[in-house]
């Protein structure tokens, strides 16, 4: 649930793309890199993550760790004015058919709303984020429906829990077209690579994709 100062408590809203977004991301990317404990790799996920994609008006990042420790990780980003998101769905998450360990924040009171996604890396939830981000990258058609599907959700569904639950029971079709995509250009998640600046492994998203 959002808190009480992030604006689609009230209302949600999917705007056109923002060329903006990108570098934006890119920033809380090296932020976190260095905040997080033990982060293994930072990605710009989710739909402000693909260029010409609609979206709320809130970024998504993912920050994959070896060990979920809530008690380094919790304090680790609250120092930075991270809020965890409290609900069970942002703790927990299932993909596959197997339940993964998760956390869930926001930003800083008052500040540029994001979520962080702290997964355990390697998961099949960290695969489905970068598939899904990479397919729409790839595939306009795809991209074009998905953005229309959500631009016209949002018309008529304005609540965020509302709103979540129908585009998560679409997402699953989506993602039948991005796993042939994958087998047939013989994608994979693109291993961490390590930062010079912070000696750390840390992926900085570059707007490309996993493929060949």
């Amino acid at each position: 649930m959002p808190f009480a100062d992030e604006s689609f408590a009230e209302r949600v809203e999917v705007v056109p793309f923002d060329p903006g977004w990108a570098a934006e991301a890119a920033a809380y990317v090296d932020l976190l890199g260095e905040v997080v404990p033990g982060a293994q790799a930072v990605d710009h996920i989710g739909s402000t993550s693909v260029p010409g994609l609609p979206a709320k008006n809130c970024l998504d990042l993912m920050v994959q760790v070896v060990e979920l420790d809530e008690d380094d990780v919790v304090p680790a980003l609250a120092a930075h004015g991270f809020r965890v998101r409290p609900e069970p769905w942002n703790r927990h998450e299932a993909t596959d058919g197997t339940t993964h360990r998760k956390l869930v924040f926001a930003g800083p009171d008052g500040g540029r709303q994001v979520n962080v996604h702290v997964r355990i890396a390697g998961g099949r939830n960290v695969r489905y984020a970068l598939l899904f981000r990479d397919f729409l990258r790839a595939d306009a058609d795809a991209r074009h429906a998905w953005g229309g599907f959500k631009a016209r959700l949002a018309e008529t569904v304005t609540n965020l829990t509302d709103y979540g639950q129908i585009k998560a029971a679409a997402q699953p079709l989506l993602m039948q077209h991005a796993e042939r995509w994958a087998a047939e250009t013989r994608w994979t998640v693109v291993p961490s690579a390590r930062s010079q600046a912070h000696d750390c492994p840390v992926v900085r998203d570059s707007g490309g994709w996993g493929g060949p």
